[in-house]
């Protein structure tokens, strides 16, 4: 029996025809769990290192219609829940309720969940299952001249066995490897990854490490030291900068920021300044979790341009994304 059929890893989602996680066309591959705590997070799934339970109500077709998923569940914690107005059956329909506190996401209930408003979100694949699934789309990763697979998450260096396995699968038959992580890791692990893998999509936060710690949950210094150790040893970076108003965006932490990303020189073969968005929200619905972020505006687009000037004064190559 090989690696690649003994290790496993939980992936949320694998997305094919992916534009923004790398170069061209890639296929990118989402694992769970993630040691940080970003109230702007758009994908909170992604951060619980087990599988999860989602409920989506607007799929919900209503008790009247369907209800078998309530006399499965071992617990009793789904029950008859609110009435509303459904778009799609334009009738008021009475819809589940689920209590997080019975829940234990054994993910039953999906099983005769016809509408799919009820999901699981953590599936255990194999390496050779990711790679299978990765080969279909070689054909774009040709025509787009640089795809490749993308590594993503949560934190993907947090499953690393899994990681290196697919990466170094891929490499093995000459797929570009991306891995999109927010550097918060061994730095051995690192240097695991570091020779199967093409480019780094590195997040940088807060150049400070206490604000960091106090509104992410960790501290800085490892990230910062990993970044480092990247462009050392001859790794390709992409910073993204997530842009939160009264967080990082002050002039100061963009002006370190910016000569942080001109210190690790040719390593860094782009920095993307990503304004905070609000898409993630109707996930957190999903979860029954509360929106950590729910009176957040996102940075205007004349703000963009002047966070954009503390790094093109240093000649690096920068976009908003």
């Amino acid at each position: 029996m090989t690696e690649a059929d003994t290790i496993t890893g939980k992936v949320y989602d694998i997305q094919g025809f992916s534009v923004h996680d790398g170069p061209g066309i890639r296929t990118t591959v989402f694992l769970k769990g993630c040691p940080l705590r970003c109230p702007w997070c758009h994908s909170p799934e992604s951060q619980a290192f087990k599988s999860q339970l989602c409920y989506m109500d607007l799929r919900c077709i209503g008790l009247k219609s369907c209800g078998l998923c309530m006399p499965l569940c071992p617990n009793q914690a789904i029950t008859p829940g609110a009435c509303s107005f459904s778009q799609a059956q334009q009738t008021d329909i009475q819809t589940i309720q689920l209590d997080r506190s019975k829940c234990t996401d054994c993910g039953l209930c999906t099983d005769t969940c016809y509408s799919k408003s009820l999901f699981i979100s953590g599936t255990d694949y194999t390496i050779e299952e990711i790679v299978e699934r990765i080969r279909r789309d070689e054909d774009f990763f040709k025509s787009s001249g640089e795809g490749g697979v993308t590594i993503s998450g949560g934190e993907p260096l947090c499953q690393a066995a899994f990681t290196i396995g697919i990466l170094k699968a891929c490499r093995e038959i000459g797929i570009h490897t991306a891995v999109d992580t927010t550097g918060y890791a061994d730095t051995a692990v690192i240097e695991k990854v570091l020779p199967f893998t093409d480019l780094f999509l590195y997040d940088l936060k807060h150049m400070e490490s206490l604000p960091h710690k106090k509104v992410i949950g960790v501290p800085n210094e490892i990230i910062l030291k990993n970044a480092k150790h990247i462009a050392r040893s001859g790794g390709k970076l992409q910073i993204r900068i997530p842009i939160i108003p009264g967080f990082n965006d002050s002039p100061e932490n963009m002006d370190e920021t910016a000569r942080f990303c001109a210190a690790l020189g040719k390593s860094v073969t782009v920095v993307q300044l990503l304004p905070f968005h609000r898409m993630g929200s109707v996930k957190y619905q999903r979860l029954q979790q509360e929106d950590p972020m729910p009176s957040t505006d996102p940075p205007t687009a004349e703000a963009m341009q002047e966070h954009l000037k503390h790094f093109t004064a240093l000649d690096l190559n920068v976009v908003i994304h």
